[in-house]
């Protein structure tokens, strides 16, 4: 019996001393632009399996929201880390506010205006002198651009994060994410072929949007960690997608701690397409992540000549590939 205490109380010290001789995980507080939904999924998957820690971080996953803009957190200090939409960034970037791109998560735009093949539209020059609904801010910078490409001249109706004014027919057209409001109007009863789905993306408007954040106070002060937080990022995402029935499990524990209400088939089309426009058809898994010269040249230019930044910044300050980091 003493013997066995003491094989114990050997094993307790020695694994003890074991940990005592590890690095400490490094602490970033870290939150996504809105509400736990699957479009945030790769980062609670990285949290949860473990894979920001294997990382060597200790990370603090936030609840962003419409009254908690992941920006001005990010600004204010309040967080190391934040999503952002690249629209967003390049704006901030230009009024002074020195923050950096560390990984674009997102590659395809995933804003879209759906309209009923019923009322007559099926090209863009159909929404001359309709009702469209839009969102505000960085949500109109696209359609802006899209209907001076198309000389449209559309009746704008503000729209809110609810569809049910397009279902009641209460506008022509109405914005919607690809991801997420697209799947509630099928949802409501709607069949995809009664829909024309204008896509930016492929009218010449592609805007990246969840992209990775950090000031460049922070990437100066410890570019590992940073490059850490991205690389375990990545990797979570491509876990959350070779393991979708276990990942949509994860959102729906965080959904429901938030009081968030949750559903799981839409949660899962959320995931699908959430890998839709973060890896692309055709692309290749290891760009996963790098900032496009094209796109961000694009979307600066629509910015500019939308009277929304005076200048567009440079691109070498603005974003830092982690990809071949190593630590100096």
């Amino acid at each position: 019996m003493r013997a066995g205490v003491l094989v114990c109380l050997v094993l307790m010290l020695a694994t003890a001393a074991v940990g005592h001789g590890q690095p400490a995980l490094k602490k970033i507080t870290f939150i996504p632009q809105w509400s736990p939904q699957a479009q945030f999924a790769g980062y609670y998957a990285a949290y949860e399996k473990g894979i920001f820690a294997k990382h060597g971080l200790d990370v603090k996953v936030l609840r962003g929201g419409a009254h908690k803009p992941s920006s001005e957190l990010l600004e204010k200090g309040e967080v190391d880390v934040a999503t952002i939409w690249l629209s967003t960034a390049i704006q901030k970037r230009s009024s002074g506010v020195r923050l950096v791109n560390v990984a674009q998560v997102v590659q395809r735009s995933s804003l879209m205006l759906i309209a009923k093949k019923a009322r007559g539209i099926r090209r863009p020059e159909d929404l001359d002198g309709k009702k469209v609904g839009l969102w505000g801010d960085d949500f109109r910078i696209q359609p802006t651009a899209f209907f001076k490409k198309y000389g449209v001249a559309a009746k704008v109706v503000p729209q809110s994060y609810s569809v049910n004014l397009f279902l009641r027919d209460g506008v022509d057209a109405a914005s919607a994410m690809w991801y997420n409001e697209f799947h509630t109007v099928l949802n409501a009863g709607i069949n995809a072929d009664e829909l024309t789905s204008f896509f930016y993306s492929d009218y010449g408007l592609n805007f990246p949007e969840d992209g990775i954040y950090v000031m460049e106070e922070t990437l100066k002060k410890d570019p590992a960690a940073v490059c850490a937080f991205v690389n375990a990022s990545l990797e979570g995402w491509h876990w959350a997608f070779d393991h979708p029935e276990e990942t949509i499990d994860m959102v729906l524990k965080y959904m429901v701690q938030a009081n968030v209400p949750a559903n799981r088939v839409h949660q899962r089309w959320m995931l699908e397409r959430m890998k839709d426009i973060i890896i692309p058809s055709g692309s290749d898994r290891a760009a996963v992540g790098v900032l496009k010269k094209q796109d961000y040249e694009r979307v600066g230019k629509e910015l500019k000549e939308g009277g929304l930044i005076g200048n567009v910044p440079g691109m070498d300050a603005f974003a830092f590939t982690c990809t071949g980091y190593v630590q100096k």
